[in-house]
């Protein structure tokens, strides 16, 4: 994969959810192309450049809503998440966004998690690696929130404890709506 310097990410809907589904395979070998339903609604998608590129090329209709920078969601990756990832990181902040959350931190991998999920369950996803190893992500959505959860986790972790405290977004609410 190519780094992509266009980060920006994109809220869509569509007429009929399946023609991403039909249109998706026929992209090139080298796309990698998706879209995550955001959380709360019955039809806003939030995709990446890439796939929106895509879908621009192979007329799939759809209805461009708002777009969010990148930049502005915060990723924090574990040293195996950074290295089978480190590729991956616009759909890994689009499926942030579809949670409507300013940043994400890789808490475990492949079930390897000492995390009670049951209380919190909304506020953790998965992303599967084409290496196979499935990494759990806990979604943030105050940049406190991110530092309690920090200082509580990774108490010996500078680079943690900094991440958290340079969360680009203070709040949610700051994000781009899509309404």
């Amino acid at each position: 994969m190519r780094p992509r310097l266009d980060q920006r990410l994109y809220y869509f809907t569509v007429e009929d959810e399946s023609l991403l589904a039909e249109a998706f395979p026929r992209f090139e070998t080298d796309t990698y192309a998706i879209a995550y339903k955001v959380l709360g609604a019955d039809d806003v998608f939030v995709t990446t450049a890439e796939t929106k590129d895509a879908m621009d090329r192979h007329d799939v209709p759809y209805n461009c809503l708002a777009e969010e920078d990148g930049i502005r969601i915060a990723l924090h990756h574990t040293p195996q998440s950074r290295e089978e990832l480190g590729d991956y990181e616009d759909a890994l902040k689009a499926l942030a966004l579809a949670h409507r959350a300013i940043g994400a931190a890789c808490v475990g991998t492949n079930g390897n998690a000492d995390l009670d999920l049951a209380r919190e369950i909304k506020t953790y996803s998965y992303f599967t690696a084409p290496a196979g190893h499935t990494f759990l992500w806990k979604m943030f959505f105050q940049r406190d929130e991110a530092q309690r959860f920090v200082e509580q986790r990774y108490a010996d972790d500078d680079n943690a404890t900094e991440w958290a405290s340079s969360l680009p977004l203070s709040s949610a609410e700051e994000l781009v709506s899509y309404h």
